[in-house]
């Protein structure tokens, strides 16, 4: 059962309020919709955790995509979430984690679970999107027939190859099926 109007209408509000800081790059404004910032990034089995590392998670992407945005596509209410469907833009035009920049444009299609408790506490942002889209776009910008271009295409492999090394934070693995959801 959903809450009641007035509560969809306040978690839209916050949600809404939260892209917009985000494009704007307004962290403090951002951070402050959270009690505590908690970000999962299921496509990169990552968790940023606490104010100091969602700042350090928004600097490194406005590193890699300084013009980040995102065109938001539809917003759905669940008992005690607001999911929103959204296209994030942007330029790879820094390191993003052990990729080079390529200077590719990207536009992927994704999904974010904005996820409140008991209290109406914004407590997680769920992000999930398709990780080889998004590769494939910032490969796609570049001519691999070009040899000037080959060296950046193996730094971008072996940056690739780094970062699918990496271990999944068990916060993301370690999941055990709620309660009423169980058949026996």
């Amino acid at each position: 059962m959903l809450p009641a109007p007035e509560v969809l209408r306040a978690r839209q509000k916050l949600v809404l309020d939260h892209f917009r800081d985000e494009v704007d790059q307004d962290w403090d404004a951002t951070l402050a919709t959270f009690p505590h910032p908690h970000y999962e990034i299921v496509a990169t089995m990552t968790v940023h955790d606490g104010d100091g590392a969602v700042r350090d998670y928004y600097r490194a992407t406005r590193v890699a995509f300084p013009d980040q945005h995102h065109e938001l596509i539809d917003l759905r209410h669940s008992h005690d979430a607001v999911v929103a469907e959204f296209w994030l833009i942007g330029t790879h035009r820094g390191p993003f984690g052990s990729l080079p920049p390529t200077g590719s444009r990207f536009r992927v299609r994704m999904t974010a679970y904005f996820v409140f408790d008991a209290d109406e506490r914004l407590v997680s942002e769920r992000i999930y999107f398709d990780s080889l889209t998004l590769l494939k776009q910032l490969l796609g910008g570049i001519d691999r027939r070009k040899p000037r271009n080959w060296p950046l295409l193996l730094r971008f492999a072996r940056g690739a190859l780094r970062m699918s090394g990496e271990a999944p934070d068990p916060r993301l693995l370690e999941t055990t099926e709620p309660a009423h959801l169980r058949t026996t």
